[in-house]
């Protein structure tokens, strides 16, 4: 599971990152998302600042076992309460009335919880789906994979857009191959090379 993300990255955007429709014409809405993760407190001491009080909205999905696998029951206990405090508090966050009141709580003068409660003020309302299984096991992660393989099938539909290509990729492997002889030949000229990239290839080779 902590290699489970990176399998969503490319399911999803090397799927559904596209910006035509199947005739070929320009969609006026967004597609694929920005897919990102990591295992447990990983990802909670990473991104999830941004997930609570940033300007993005960003859904997230939670991937949780009720048992471990073979994790000490208690560390298994805190990460699950973890997870689920999370979600709770993406979800309740917290008003500017609940901050004063816990602040006021510590003694702390008005001016200094005038200055800091704006800090801990949590919009909530943030969206995130659950998802609790037994314990993981060979079968249950199958039924991830096809669960969010679908999703990707039904959403490329919906949008109408072709899931089944991956044209930005091809553009990048071309170009590639015309790149490749240059990096590895420093008597070849780069001036049939843009500006950036040409500077690029002569800082490498400065470097090497």
């Amino acid at each position: 599971m902590a290699r489970f993300p990176a399998y969503l990255q490319q399911l999803e955007m090397e799927s559904n990152g596209k910006s035509v429709d199947l005739s070929g014409t320009r969609v006026g809405y967004e597609t694929a998302p920005v897919v990102f993760g990591e295992p447990g407190t990983n990802g909670q001491h990473a991104f999830f600042q941004m997930l609570h009080q940033g300007t993005t909205i960003v859904p997230i999905d939670f991937l949780v076992a009720a048992r471990p696998s073979n994790a000490d029951a208690a560390h298994h206990n805190l990460l699950f309460a973890n997870c689920l405090a999370q979600s709770q508090a993406l979800m309740q966050g917290r008003t500017i009335e609940v901050v004063r009141e816990r602040l006021r709580a510590q003694n702390m003068s008005p001016a200094a919880i005038d200055s800091l409660a704006p800090h801990k003020v949590f919009e909530g309302n943030r969206p995130s789906s659950t998802f609790l299984y037994k314990k993981m096991t060979p079968r249950v992660l199958g039924q991830l994979i096809a669960l969010y393989e679908h999703k990707v099938f039904v959403q490329g539909v919906v949008w109408n857009i072709n899931s089944f290509d991956q044209w930005g990729v091809e553009l990048g492997k071309e170009l590639a191959n015309t790149l490749t002889p240059i990096v590895a030949d420093a008597g070849r000229s780069t001036e049939a090379f843009d500006s950036s990239t040409a500077g690029l290839i002569a800082a490498a080779r400065a470097y090497r």
